[in-house]
């Protein structure tokens, strides 16, 4: 049996610091505790303790493009930037399509065994928008399915699109959405404004994010479906959202890190470290994205990690793949964008990184209370340190981060996985 005493940690960041017992996976006792035999101590000098985060959205890029990240790799990011659960794409190669290609991918985590990796599997047989694939097969596997996308793509299809909604209420998971009219963003570069106009980029609207978000809301109700959107990106995108969700709508959000925090003013040094799918939009889009997000209308933050090599990164703009790193500055960039100006606490914090996205994706045991008899999933922050982002450094093989040279506040200090763990002081534990 494993023990761990977390000694002095504050619950959600609230009153006295008090000592968290973990035995065998589960927090037996809170309150002063002595140290048990044979426990592992971890010294938290008041620190905020909060239910460990799950990522709804994560590129591992296994199979197929190993050279960027794997499994393992993007496993231990995940550990060191807290997460105890991600859910990785379908946008592999192969295709995460078919009840080989998740069941693979989920012993993959297994093996890894530093976060739980969930496998979305893909809504379209080969992500191309023209048959469904194998989603009562895929929900039925060894790695129980839980959410489809085909994230990286839109299911532009609105017949597909309905089918898949339909489906998806029988076997009980959920339809996650990458909302992109293709037929509007042929050759964009950047988010449709002045800067594109005057860097001489072909523009990607905001309408084309929202008029399938709303069409989505609509096929959604209609089908008594739970549909999720991914990336949100626009201010148009969270009123649609409030405007369906007034209407009983079963439609959850996401909102990345650094639609958070970056703009896309800075696309004006050029950098494809910047260049994002979808784009860096305005500063009033993500003030009103900050606001959506305190409020509820916006449910939670995920990563969109997105590892890529240097040669798909390193080279003109518009040869650039899109994407960037996450897992290791999330906490960051949501302590600096919501904690810091007063839009989220930390039980806040732990509502949008944690509770609400597993009970998106359907987790019984993540996400739970810090209470006697909970699974101890458990992340460990030190909200007063702040650190120097360096890719290099990153425990992924990809150093893709735009946040390269900031100084971000928020660091992790321990992660545990049912009790076990997996990271501390920055570092996979052995």
């Amino acid at each position: 049996m494993t023990t761990v005493l977390i000694k002095g940690a504050r619950p959600y960041g609230e009153g006295d610091p008090v000592d968290v017992l973990v035995e065998d996976g589960v927090i037996t006792d809170i309150g002063s505790l002595d140290v048990p035999d044979d426990a592992e101590v971890i010294e938290a000098g008041g620190q905020v303790l909060l239910p460990g985060f799950v990522d709804l959205h994560t590129h591992l890029r296994e199979p197929g493009r190993e050279d960027t990240e794997t499994i393992a790799t993007g496993s231990a990011a995940a550990a060191l930037g807290g997460y105890t659960a991600v859910f990785a794409m379908a946008n592999t190669d192969p295709v995460a399509d078919n009840a080989v290609i998740v069941d693979h991918v989920w012993r993959r985590g297994q093996e890894a065994g530093l976060v739980d990796v969930h496998p979305v599997g893909a809504v379209t047989v080969g992500l191309k928008g023209e048959k469904l694939a194998e989603l009562g097969t895929m929900a039925k596997s060894e790695a129980r399915v839980k959410v489809f996308s085909d994230d990286g793509l839109c299911v532009a299809d609105p017949l597909l699109m309905r089918r898949a909604l339909e489906y998806s209420t029988a076997l009980g998971v959920v339809i996650a959405q990458h909302a992109e009219e293709p037929r509007l963003t042929v050759g964009a570069q950047a988010h449709e404004g002045e800067q594109a106009a005057r860097l001489g980029y072909t523009g990607w609207p905001a309408s084309a994010e929202e008029s399938i978000v709303a069409r989505d809301c609509l096929l959604a109700e209609h089908a008594n479906a739970r549909l999720h959107v991914c990336h949100v990106s626009t201010s148009g995108t969270a009123d649609i959202l409030k405007w369906a969700k007034d209407r009983g709508t079963k439609v959850s959000a996401e909102v990345t890190p650094h639609h958070l925090l970056l703009t896309d003013e800075r696309l004006a040094t050029y950098d494809p470290v910047n260049k994002v799918n979808p784009p860096l939009r305005t500063e009033s889009d993500a003030e009103k994205l900050r606001a959506a997000l305190a409020e509820g209308v916006i449910d939670c933050v995920a990563t969109d990690h997105a590892p890529h090599a240097v040669q798909d990164k390193d080279c003109e703009w518009s040869s650039a793949r899109p994407g960037m790193l996450g897992l290791q500055t999330a906490l960051s960039i949501v302590v600096e964008t919501m904690v810091r100006t007063g839009l989220l606490d930390w039980r806040g914090v732990a509502r949008v990184m944690s509770e609400r996205p597993a009970e998106i994706g359907n987790l019984t045991d993540h996400g739970r209370p810090i209470e006697v008899g909970e699974p101890a999933n458990l992340t460990l922050v030190d909200p007063d340190a702040e650190w120097t982002v360096r890719g290099a450094e990153f425990a992924s093989i990809a150093a893709n981060t735009p946040y390269e040279g900031m100084r971000l506040p928020g660091v992790v200090t321990a992660t545990l996985l049912r009790g076990r763990i997996t990271a501390r002081e920055g570092k996979i534990a052995q």
